[in-house]
């Protein structure tokens, strides 16, 4: 995904946080989302790229062996 659609989905998670909280502080959303352990969108989705690279540079199947070279 481009970064640009990547901000939007973290800029629409901290906005519903702000509301969640009546807040305009993005420091005391991101401090609120810490504490709970929240992760923002893109940092989930990056974090599921890498799991899916390692997974496919990992596999045995001769396919993604050969599609890993070109």
């Amino acid at each position: 995904m481009k970064k640009s659609n990547l901000n939007f989905l973290d800029f629409a998670v901290n906005r519903f946080f702000m509301k969640l909280f009546r807040t305009g502080d993005i420091n005391i959303v991101k401090s609120r989302q810490s504490y709970f352990s929240f992760n923002l969108p893109s940092v989930l989705l990056m974090k599921g790229a890498e799991k899916f690279d390692i997974k496919y540079k990992n596999h045995a199947n001769s396919l993604c062996q050969m599609v890993k070279y070109l």
